[in-house]
């Protein structure tokens, strides 16, 4: 059933990459929105285009804060819950903040949920699959994670509570839950400054600079532009039977890292040369990455319908546009 226009959403994590664009996605329908961010990793100007829209409201703040999250789960009818500590970076730098943001934050939206009997969407990850490198790999793919003592980990493993306890309030109280594990989404918007790597590599060929990749450039990942993934989002909620599922969202068109830094080079005629630098000095000592990270999208397939409708190059040429119209505003201000 398709979300009806008038319906409100509590969006968490809204001012986010993803989350203004399902913002502006659900405004189209005639829906009403409440986002709620505390812009730690969040820009309020990725809003702008709504800022205005009378079914729109922003309230800064977080969802480690429960009287806020009740209020407003109590004003919607369906939650969307975005927010996170995301990108390796971020996690490896901190994961303290990663742990209790994720943990923490996805428990209190929950609760608040099942509170108002609420329909709730929670956001995952790829991440979730750990180590393993097989695929194209199914939601029911095995988890293969190192130590506990090795920070990249800990992301996984408070996804994984996540989702835990979205099945378990679905599975013995009724909670009409959601759970969507995204492959590496890309396009406008996102920034490089959490170890997004296709914003990363663009800024630095439009620039000129040493593309830097990490480890051998051999890994490879499949990209998805931000736009599809909106797409199979909207899906899902129309479809009663998503409720109690499970899906992977992304793309199945596969490029080792390497291969993509001679794209974007390429693509953005850019003079820049390549440079390998070894994970221990990106990210420190015992860091650890995964060879392949395909996803098997056969499950959303079958109960929506969707496919992909952008490739690479599209998501390539569409970053470089912005990358290339940022740079030439900046160098405007320095002049």
């Amino acid at each position: 059933m398709r979300s009806e226009a008038g319906s409100t959403f509590l969006v968490t994590g809204g001012a986010g990459f993803i989350g203004s664009h399902l913002v502006e996605a659900l405004l189209a329908r005639g829906c009403a929105v409440i986002v709620l961010d505390n812009l730690s990793t969040g820009v309020l100007s990725n809003l702008d285009s709504v800022a205005g829209h009378p079914g729109f409201r922003f309230v800064h703040g977080s969802v480690l804060d429960e009287l806020v999250v009740d209020e407003l789960t109590h004003q919607c009818d369906t939650v969307i819950h975005l927010a996170a500590a995301v990108g390796v970076k971020l996690v490896v730098e901190q994961p303290l903040r990663s742990l209790t943001t994720n943990i923490r934050g996805s428990e209190i939206v929950i609760e608040a949920a099942h509170r108002y009997r609420r329909k709730i969407m929670v956001a995952s990850t790829s991440e979730i699959y750990g180590k393993n490198s097989h695929g194209p790999l199914a939601e029911s793919a095995d988890r293969i994670l190192g130590s506990p003592t090795v920070t990249r980990w800990s992301y996984s493993t408070a996804k994984a509570v996540e989702e835990i306890l979205a099945n378990a309030y679905h599975r013995e109280r009724g909670l009409p839950t959601i759970v969507v594990r995204l492959f590496n989404t890309v396009g406008p918007r996102q920034r490089a400054a959490y170890g997004m790597v296709i914003p990363r590599l663009v800024g630095q060929a439009v620039r000129n600079e040493p593309l830097t990749v990490f480890g051998t450039g051999e890994q490879t990942r499949c990209f998805v532009h931000v736009a599809d993934t909106v797409d199979a989002i909207l899906r899902l909620l129309d479809q009663d039977g998503a409720v109690g599922g499970t899906f992977n969202i992304g793309s199945g068109e596969e490029v080792s890292v390497l291969e993509l830094a001679h794209t974007v080079i390429a693509r953005s005629a850019s003079t820049s040369r390549i440079e390998l630098i070894p994970y221990e000095q990106a990210y420190g000592p015992g860091f650890e990455d995964m060879e392949r990270r395909v996803p098997d999208t056969g499950r959303l397939r079958a109960l929506t319908g969707w496919t992909p409708r952008r490739d690479l190059a599209d998501v390539l040429d569409e970053t470089i546009s912005e990358a290339e119209l940022a740079l030439a505003r900046a160098s405007l201000v320095a002049s």
